[in-house]
């Protein structure tokens, strides 16, 4: 199924804002791999990563009525899931206190060649075991290209310069 723009999509959608279960597990499974993968870009592992996804379901669904079909849906998935990923980091920042400065990128000739010779599942097992702030960091940063300033204020830290 298309998640930007069906028919399919949309009687699922609107049977979701009526409440019926069965049109949320529909949603649900058709939406799980895409949903997962950005769950997994922000969290140390499966179990985390599922969290994160319940949660950010649990949202969908309690809000689904506020998604405007001339949006794409996958854009507000994808927006309440980071979302999600992001209070799930805060609710657990206590535990994980480390400080994290966030620092411009630096040019570096090799890394270019190194990270070519990685794969995907390579690269999220190495992003996975980045301590929590560093983690939520480099995915906002990286993959969902926040701006540092954005990036700081969203997670209550401050911008280092270097």
């Amino acid at each position: 199924m298309n998640l930007h723009d069906s028919p399919k999509l949309k009687k699922i959608i609107d049977q979701c804002c009526q409440g019926q279960s069965k049109a949320q597990y529909e949603l649900f499974k058709h939406t799980y791999p895409y949903a997962m993968g950005i769950c997994a870009r922000f969290s140390s592992g499966p179990e985390e990563a599922k969290e994160i996804l319940n949660d950010g379901f649990l949202k969908v669904f309690t809000q689904i009525k506020r998604y405007s079909p001339d949006l794409s849906f996958a854009g507000w998935l994808r927006k309440i899931l980071i979302n999600t990923a992001i209070d799930h980091y805060r609710k657990n920042k206590k535990y994980n206190d480390q400080h994290v400065e966030i620092v411009q990128d630096v040019d570096r000739p090799d890394a270019e060649k190194t990270l070519s010779q990685l794969h995907a599942e390579d690269i999220l097992k190495l992003v996975q075991c980045l301590p929590p702030a560093y983690r939520m960091v480099f995915t906002l940063y990286v993959v969902e290209a926040f701006s540092h300033k954005e990036i700081a204020e969203k997670l209550g830290i401050s911008i280092g310069i270097t």
